[in-house]
């Protein structure tokens, strides 16, 4: 199986570690990850802000980028939704029948990471090690796009050392929304802040999500506020052997 990495914009400019821990997580399971290195964004901006002229030639770029693999995993959600359900959307209105053929082959090849793993790979425990207790926010992409269910946190549960706690009103946005962040800021802080506040009364230590837009949203509030709560991507939490020795003991 030919497997690349979406790594999106955002993990690659400004939150590297969670690309390098899909990357580690990866090899550890036996599975050869490439990264093309011709990727570029996949487009979302533009599309949900009513550009989808502009984000065509950027369609054409990932079709270019990542055809011929047979998987695209990406650790976000929404990269992971824009990839699979905008970019027919997009392809269609460009009126190029072989760009449509070629979204239409590539498109449902792209898995976020926790698909990746349960359903292609039929994996929930990755031998990761992390002491830690931990609640789960659910993004709106990966939960109400994608469905991706109850993958994430079966895949936590089998982390050794993780205590895994619930968070309120878990499938509540958390406000970011992307260029809604910018458009209606007040509103989206004010969101943000009722998730901060419910991440504070799940009594964990860290935050773990799907997707870096997110954690950057909550995270940056949590730290306003000194909650002491840090956010890590599911990706590394995954990618870790905390606690455990070279010789596999703990």
């Amino acid at each position: 199986m030919r497997v690349a990495l979406m790594v999106t914009c955002l993990n690659d400019a400004m939150f590297p570690d969670a690309g390098k821990a899909v990357v580690t997580l990866l090899r550890r399971l036996g599975v050869d990850v490439e990264f093309p290195a011709a990727q570029t964004c996949c487009g979302q901006p533009m599309v949900n802000t009513g550009y989808l002229d502009e984000a065509v030639p950027v369609v054409r770029t990932f079709v270019r980028a990542f055809e011929g693999y047979d998987a695209i995993v990406t650790p976000s959600g929404s990269c992971a939704g824009s990839a699979r359900h905008q970019h027919s959307i997009v392809a269609r209105r460009s009126g190029d029948e072989g760009l449509v053929a070629a979204v239409a082959e590539i498109s449902p090849r792209v898995r976020e990471l926790s698909e990746f793993l349960v359903d292609d790979l039929g994996v929930d425990d990755v031998g990761a090690s992390f002491p830690h207790s931990v609640t789960y926010h659910p993004t709106c992409h990966s939960l109400r796009m994608l469905n991706v269910g109850d993958r994430p946190e079966r895949l936590l549960r089998a982390v050794r050392g993780l205590r895994l706690l619930d968070l309120p009103l878990a499938e509540e946005c958390c406000g970011f929304g992307g260029t809604f962040a910018l458009k209606n800021a007040d509103t989206s802080v004010a969101m943000g802040a009722d998730k901060a506040r419910h991440v504070r009364e799940s009594g964990a230590e860290v935050l773990v999500a799907g997707d870096s837009s997110c954690l950057m949203h909550i995270g940056g509030l949590l730290t306003r506020q000194r909650a002491g709560v840090r956010v890590m991507h599911l990706a590394e939490v995954l990618a870790s052997t905390e606690g455990v020795t070279h010789g596999g003991a703990r």
